[in-house]
């Protein structure tokens, strides 16, 4: 699913009036049914509704909306901010509609008015057009409902809120829920808008699907489903070596549990052979947990000194889970990268290897995949004043070291050597806990081992360790959630795909 800017979202809704045909009038009505048809699933027709509306288009969604809500005996009231007769043409044909249906106040009288229990205050006052802080009057008006207790929903975006640039302190409505029109904005997806915009849900309203096609567009929002993730269906004669043969280098002496965990997820996500390279102290643990991998130990107990005699052999080399920073450790991590030639896997003490001696980037190969937590891309890039700061390092880090980096988190963001970026659709809070990572390290492994391309193999990735991470809430609950949970999962989460 693409992600587009306002721009290309004026120009999506004129190629759709044109080419489809249909009036503007009518698509905002068409839009204003599919919202209401999403908002009906959260509230019931007890609750009092509060339909805040501005003189734009927003504002004649928030008419409409108010209007079929009305119908289905839900008790709306509208509060109009703003002069009328300097609304929109679509605003002020709406507005005739509403007339005698729905009790209509200016929104400057909402100061003295009475709170009614079980309220839902709807935010139809600016949309995804606006393009300076909202200030005045309306920031007051702003300011006022974020308030009130009481139940919040706007209507495609929260007033206030910019598409796609920092707040950098300008007021916005707080959403409990965000019912946005065809895709999610670029806002949505960034951790510090989720006040404003607190839990999404997008709704088709038709719009050009040709249009959407053919668009230029650097964000995408991936989901399961999507037919550049299908898995092909395996050859009914393959065997193992047909499925990737692995390298893992993971594990020291405190941190072996790392090394399992990548190390199952590993083999989990079909590699047919996985070789793990470590310290001493973790041959034996890793025999015991994971008897489909086989060992090669390290001549050092503690740590890890060296690489294995032929790395050749392998389809991928993924390194860093419990690895360790020591200084043969280091030693051995830049004998690695001097050795390999193919796209690499690298994560946890690997980056920070790699953040503390920058002048290895240059011998990291291409297309490489890194799978920093932001703590992790804090101490690659630097810090950051806000997250679309965050997000253009990413796409510049990615752009001038040509490797795939996958920032976790939260709709993790998957940013490619030419600057594209995949937002994740997948996993929950409770995934944030110990070893999640090294478990998704052992997943782009084992799929880039399977002659996947470094794109592919990271997005489906996170696609699938998010879905095992949401299987595993649905049946163990988000707050028991640990990292052995999304492998157990990960089978079941072949088949969502």
């Amino acid at each position: 699913m693409k992600i587009l800017s306002p721009q290309q979202i004026r120009e999506a809704d004129a190629y759709t009036i044109e080419n489809e045909p249909i009036t503007s009038i009518d698509l905002m009505e068409r839009a204003s049914n599919a919202f209401v048809a999403e908002f009906k699933k959260h509230f019931f027709s007890d609750h009092v509704l509060w339909v805040f509306c501005g003189t734009g288009n927003n504002g004649g969604d928030g008419l409409a909306v108010a209007r079929l809500l009305k119908d289905l005996k839900y008790e709306v009231k509208v509060w109009l901010a703003g002069s009328a007769e300097k609304g929109t043409e679509d605003f002020m044909v709406n507005l005739n509609r509403l007339t005698g249906a729905v009790s209509v106040a200016k929104a400057s009288e909402i100061y003295a008015a009475d709170i009614p229990d079980k309220l839902v205050i709807v935010d139809a006052l600016f949309g995804s057009g606006l393009n300076r802080p909202v200030d005045g009057d309306y920031a007051k008006l702003i300011d006022f409902l974020n308030g009130i207790e009481a139940r919040k929903v706007a209507i495609d975006i929260p007033s206030g809120l910019f598409c796609d640039q920092p707040q950098n302190g300008a007021i916005a409505f707080r959403s409990d829920i965000t019912i946005t029109f065809q895709a999610p904005k670029l806002a949505f997806l960034l951790p510090e808008n989720y006040p404003y915009v607190g839990e999404w849900k997008s709704v088709d309203i038709g719009l050009s699907a040709q249009f959407v096609k053919e668009v230029e567009c650097s964000y995408y929002y991936q989901q399961a489903g999507d037919e550049d993730l299908k898995l092909p269906d395996r050859s009914t004669f393959a065997h193992k070596g047909d499925a990737g043969r692995t390298l893992l280098i993971a594990g020291s002496k405190g941190k072996v549990g790392a090394a399992i965990l990548s190390s199952k997820a590993c083999m989990r996500a079909g590699a047919g052979l996985l070789t793990v390279h470590t310290s001493g102290c973790a041959v034996t643990p890793i025999h015991a947990a994971v008897p489909e991998a086989m060992v090669s130990e390290d001549a050092n107990n503690d740590h890890i000194t060296r690489m294995p005699n032929d790395l050749s052999n392998f389809d991928c080399v993924a390194i860093g889970p419990g690895l360790g920073t020591h200084n043969v450790t280091v030693k051995a991590f830049e004998s690695a990268l001097k050795i390999v030639s193919k796209p690499m896997v690298i994560d946890a003490d690997g980056l920070n290897i790699l953040s503390q001696n920058p002048q290895l980037f240059k011998q990291v190969p291409a297309n490489s995949i890194l799978t920093p937590h932001p703590g992790e891309f804090r101490r690659l890039v630097g810090d950051w004043s806000n997250d679309y700061e965050r997000l253009n390092k990413q796409i510049e880090f990615s752009k001038k070291h040509q490797l795939i980096v996958v920032l976790k988190g939260a709709y993790s963001s998957i940013c490619t050597p030419s600057g594209e970026v995949y937002f994740n659709s997948t996993g929950n809070p409770g995934m944030a806990t110990a070893g999640s990572g090294d478990v998704l390290t052992g997943i782009v492994a084992g799929l880039l081992s399977q002659a996947f391309s470094p794109t592919k193999s990271a997005r489906l990735a996170v696609l699938l360790h998010g879905i095992s991470g949401d299987l595993g809430a649905q049946s163990r609950g988000e707050y028991g959630l640990i990292a052995s949970d999304i492998i157990d999962f990960l089978p079941a989460a072949f088949t969502k795909l």
